[in-house]
């Protein structure tokens, strides 16, 4: 590949990341101002993916500008991010176990839905680069293509709990979808880390 090609290779990646980014971190409030609304444990744990998705195409859309150390840093700080949803997920799970009230099936449904789509697009989109952005692109792909069965399964979960109108299946899930997602921050911990390792290992080869 010629000069000339890597350099439209690289802007084609920057554009496609870019709109991850965006797509991700604007679909990340919508799951928290429809699961806040509604009540929702399941929607606000599965916005921790969305957070984390952006973290990751940030991670990679900066790659191209900045120096290895200061990626590392901004790594950390979105890996600390990431945790906030978390955690809010796990007090409204534990503060809903005294009084179960059921989300709105409705709402949840069309929310998981929208989820769907947006994970879907953003998989189509990073298709194309997880041979070409190294480790983080084919784990940005992996996660959205994930991400799609996690959103079918929250639609079913909608169904079950207009069927049985209990709380109890929302705050399952969304448990369930903490514990699937508790590496997520770590792993964003982890590849800003070795960020970090390779800019000490380029400082020794530089003196």
């Amino acid at each position: 590949m010629g000069v000339s090609d890597e350099r439209g290779a690289g802007r084609r990646l920057r554009r496609i990341t870019a709109l991850v980014v965006v797509l991700n971190f604007g679909y990340f409030w919508v799951e928290v101002a429809v699961a806040l609304a509604i009540g929702s444990v399941a929607l606000l744990a599965d916005s921790v993916d969305f957070l984390e998705d952006t973290a990751v195409n940030l991670l990679i859309l900066i790659a191209f500008g900045w120096p290895l150390r200061r990626r590392a840093v901004l790594g950390r700080i979105l890996a600390l991010i990431i945790l906030a949803p978390a955690v809010a997920a796990i007090w409204t799970a534990v503060a809903k176990f005294a009084d179960p009230t059921p989300p709105d099936p409705l709402s949840l449904v069309f929310t998981s839905g929208g989820a769907i789509v947006v994970n879907g697009v953003c998989a189509l989109l990073l298709a194309s680069l997880r041979n070409r952005g190294g480790s983080l692109s084919k784990a940005a792909f992996l996660a959205a293509r994930n991400d799609v069965f996690a959103n079918a399964a929250m639609i079913l979960m909608g169904l079950v709990t207009a069927a049985t109108r209990s709380g109890w299946p929302d705050i399952v899930l969304g448990l369930f979808i903490v514990a699937l997602n508790a590496t997520a921050a770590r792993e964003v911990w982890r590849a800003a880390g070795e960020e970090r390792l390779a800019a000490q290992a380029l400082d020794r080869t530089s003196h």
